[in-house]
C-alpha cells in the first residue's frame, strides 16, 4: 500500500478517535503551529497528531519551532559594517546593529495541546526511533493494512504508546470550537468543489 497523510488521517478519524471527536485535516494552524490532524474532544481539549510517512520525516520533527520555547536574553555585541567609499577612497560606516540573543529550551507539549501523537506506518517503525522523538510525552500510533480488518479500507490502527496528557492545557472556549468546526466545514465544501471539477474534466 502507498501511504499518504490523507489515508492515515481518515483511518485515525474513523477508528482511533471513534468518530466522536471533531477532526480537522489537513494542516490546521489553529494552535499557532501546523497540525497534520487536529482533534477536539467532547470536553473541548485539543489533540495534535503528527503524521509521518518516512523515518527521516519523523527524525526531523524535533527541530520544529513547536517543540522549542525561545526566551529573549539580551543582545550580541554591536556590529559596525563598513564599506569602501570610492570617491573618498576610505572606509565609511554603512550600518550599526545588534542582533538579539535567545535561549531555546525544549517544550514537553506544543502550545494549547492536551495530548500529542505521532502516527506512522508500522512498516517503518523501529524501537530506535524513540530516541529521535522530542520527548516521552507523545503517543505513538502505528498503521498497517490487514485485509481481515473490518475497519476503514482494511487499515488497522494500533496504539503503541498512549500520550501523556498535559494537565496545564486548558479547554478551549465553545466559540473557538465553533470556529474550528467552521474551518472543517469550509474545507469539506472545498473538497466537494474540487471533486466536481475533476469529474467534469
Amino acid at each position: 500500500m502507498t501511504w499518504s497523510e490523507q489515508s492515515i488521517a481518515r483511518a485515525l478519524a474513523t477508528q482511533f478517535f471513534n468518530r466522536k471527536y471533531l477532526c480537522v485535516v489537513p494542516n490546521c494552524n489553529w494552535t499557532g503551529y501546523e497540525c497534520d490532524l487536529l482533534a477536539i474532544t467532547e470536553n473541548l481539549r485539543i489533540i495534535d497528531v503528527e503524521i509521518k510517512i518516512s523515518r527521516s520525516d519523523l527524525k526531523a520533527d524535533a527541530k520544529k519551532d513547536k517543540w522549542w520555547r525561545r526566551e529573549h536574553i539580551g543582545y550580541w555585541p554591536t556590529v559596525t559594517e563598513l564599506r569602501h567609499h570610492p570617491r573618498l577612497d576610505k572606509l565609511v560606516e554603512q550600518r550599526v546593529y545588534r542582533r538579539p540573543r535567545y535561549k531555546s529550551t525544549p517544550k514537553d507539549w506544543p502550545s494549547k495541546v492536551w495530548k500529542h501523537y505521532y502516527a506512522l506506518p508500522k512498516e517503518i517503525w523501529t524501537p530506535e526511533l524513540l530516541d529521535a522523538l522530542p520527548n516521552q510525552n507523545s503517543g505513538i500510533l502505528l498503521l498497517d493494512q490487514d485485509s481481515t480488518c473490518r475497519a476503514w479500507e482494511g487499515i488497522r490502527v494500533t496504539c503503541l504508546r498512549r500520550a501523556t496528557p498535559n494537565r496545564d492545557a486548558k479547554p478551549i472556549s465553545p466559540a473557538a470550537a465553533v470556529d474550528i468546526a467552521r474551518l472543517a466545514s469550509l474545507r469539506m465544501w472545498d473538497a466537494y468543489r474540487r471533486l466536481d471539477a475533476k469529474e467534469a474534466a
